[in-house]
């Protein structure tokens, strides 16, 4: 009798811990990653208090709105991933891929008008320089001026195989080129300032599927429908603002160009400049070049070895566009 009263007495005390218990387990059922939404929170604490009926309901209904939770991180995951697809320059980058990071939001305004020390207005072009007036000795090639670039003929806007940049730009690439003579190289300019309408040319060209005549050359790898989602090709270049530079190096003595373990304007991760499916020696090029430039002010897009934008250019809100001849320096 008295082992039966101790059983009885045991079991009431059991299930009254059991009350207890179960009244503050919600809180301790979940680990801090599997903290569900608020609206999913209240209605656990309002079924969680009650019998062990509805504490297995409560489990039941937990599981499901865990998995709700995965399936949902699993589709915000998915949605990111993609979104971070579509915007990946430079790459990549500070400034990917034609011009994406490089870009500012700003667009170019014809109307903007700027005032000299005596405040009268400046013409666009005002505060530019020939680029060989600056560095004589620098080799051009402006790709955009000829046929053989991505677009397959000359852009427009490109009215003579010059380079312009602004003044500020020019004098810190001058002192990059002689930092490189020091050192057995000169500089070869591919692009400088590049007007809105070229720019303008490049999106249109972009958009007219049929045209793939370069594609075996710039962009073998990709189909042209994604040259604009990816950021190849942009509504707007910092080119455009005057202080950017396409450039190569060249040996000084012979004029031949340093192998920089691809080409310019080729679209894809060979153009990294940290891409590592080249020789050493080529990585080593693409990083004299990227030395030489950042030493002087300019500074890298991730996704493009030849792309560099003086990092104190005095135009950063500016887009110009008038067009690349040597009559437009000073008017």
């Amino acid at each position: 009798m008295v082992k039966i009263r101790r059983f009885m007495k045991a079991t009431a005390t059991m299930a009254a811990l059991s009350v207890i218990i179960s009244g503050c387990g919600h809180a301790e059922s979940f680990s801090v990653y599997d903290v569900p939404t608020v609206a999913t929170t209240e209605a656990t604490t309002e079924e969680v208090s009650t019998t062990a009926t509805t504490e297995a309901t409560t489990e039941k209904s937990k599981t499901e709105d865990k998995d709700k939770d995965k399936d949902e991180a699993t589709s915000s995951d998915a949605t990111n991933k993609d979104a971070s697809n579509d915007s990946s320059d430079d790459k990549t980058s500070d400034d990917t891929s034609k011009e994406t990071s490089d870009d500012h939001t700003y667009q170019y305004d014809p109307s903007e008008v700027k005032l000299d020390p005596q405040g009268e207005p400046l013409s666009d072009a005002q505060d530019f320089v020939l680029l060989t007036d600056e560095i004589p000795d620098a080799v051009l090639e402006i790709r955009y001026y000829t046929d053989y670039n991505f677009v397959g003929t000359r852009v427009n806007g490109y009215e003579e195989p010059v380079a312009l940049m602004t003044k500020e730009a020019a004098s810190a690439l001058k002192e990059v080129n002689e930092d490189l003579k020091a050192q057995g190289y000169r500089i070869k300019i591919y692009d400088a300032y590049r007007p809105q309408t070229a720019v303008n040319h490049f999106v249109s060209w972009a958009s007219d599927s049929a045209d793939t005549k370069m594609k075996e050359y710039f962009y073998p790898d990709l189909d042209k429908s994604v040259l604009i989602p990816q950021g190849y090709i942009g509504q707007h270049s910092g080119h455009s603002r005057g202080s950017t530079v396409d450039l190569t190096l060249v040996f000084d003595e012979t004029g031949e160009e340093v192998d920089m373990g691809g080409t310019f304007d080729f679209f894809g991760t060979v153009s990294h400049p940290d891409y590592t499916g080249i020789t050493e020696e080529q990585y080593a090029n693409r990083m004299i070049l990227r030395n030489a430039m950042t030493a002087h002010g300019f500074k890298p897009l991730s996704t493009e070895w030849w792309h560099f934008s003086l990092q104190s250019e005095p135009y950063p809100n500016t887009y110009f566009d008038f067009p690349v001849n040597s009559d437009s320096v000073g008017r």
